[in-house]
């Protein structure tokens, strides 16, 4: 049987300014704990341990596939609201144990509107962030996350002393065959256990920039040259 340690506290769910872009983040973390078998004896219980300090990430979400929301009055899928609130919100889909998330909401695009100046703003703010977390993790539109994979690579990847991991989705949230959920949890373990470096991870792999390159009839990402990642 689990046996819960004393005075676990739930998951907090905290709002406070940003100094500049985007004037709001959200940080929410529990605190961290793994399980372990007390012993290796037949029918072991297994005890709650507690880690020494949550690893701090940065999520910022720009936009795209993953955040798209269904408009009734147009018919169309539109980047109009996130519902990457309802994704992290304490008690939800995702635990995230061990993990002090700094949520980052720089923008909200489809990846095909954006221009070369928001490519260079997330490498900024990937920059800004890398500073005092321990991972970044980049929710982008899939059709223009490989070129910001590569201005961040180019901008920073000499520098880098996080892992930098990107996602995406390939069918929106709001679908019943999402891969939203399935792609953030991916990523938020990714950059956990990544060495320094700038990523994308979805479909259960993981790609190292330079050279990812989105595989149109695939639905997914690949290497350029089909090399390995």
């Amino acid at each position: 049987m689990l046996h819960r340690a004393p005075g676990k506290r739930e998951a907090r769910f905290a709002l406070r300014d940003e100094a500049w872009r985007p004037q709001e983040q959200v940080r929410f973390g529990a605190p961290p704990v793994k399980l372990a078998r007390a012993s290796r004896a037949p029918h072991a219980k297994l005890r709650y341990l507690p880690h020494s300090m949550p690893k701090r990430i940065a999520l910022i979400s720009t936009g795209g596939t993953i955040e798209k929301t269904y408009d009734e009055l147009t018919g169309v899928l539109a980047n109009r609201f996130s519902v990457l609130d309802v994704m992290l919100a304490p008690g939800g889909m995702l635990v995230l144990e061990g993990v002090e998330l700094t949520r980052i909401r720089l923008m909200n695009k489809d990846s095909l509107d954006m221009t070369q100046a928001d490519h260079e703003l997330i490498a900024e703010t990937v920059r800004e962030q890398a500073a005092s977390h321990e991972g970044v993790v980049i929710v982008h539109g899939t059709d223009r996350l490989a070129r910001t994979g590569d201005v961040i690579h180019e901008r920073l990847g000499a520098s880098l002393r996080v892992p930098i991991v990107l996602t995406g989705a390939m069918r929106p949230y709001v679908m019943r065959t999402t891969d939203a959920v399935q792609n953030l949890t991916e990523a938020l373990l990714a950059v956990q256990l990544l060495t320094p470096g700038v990523y994308v991870a979805m479909h259960n792999k993981v790609l190292r920039f330079p050279g990812v390159v989105k595989d149109p009839e695939a639905g997914t990402f690949r290497m350029a040259g089909g090399a390995s990642s």
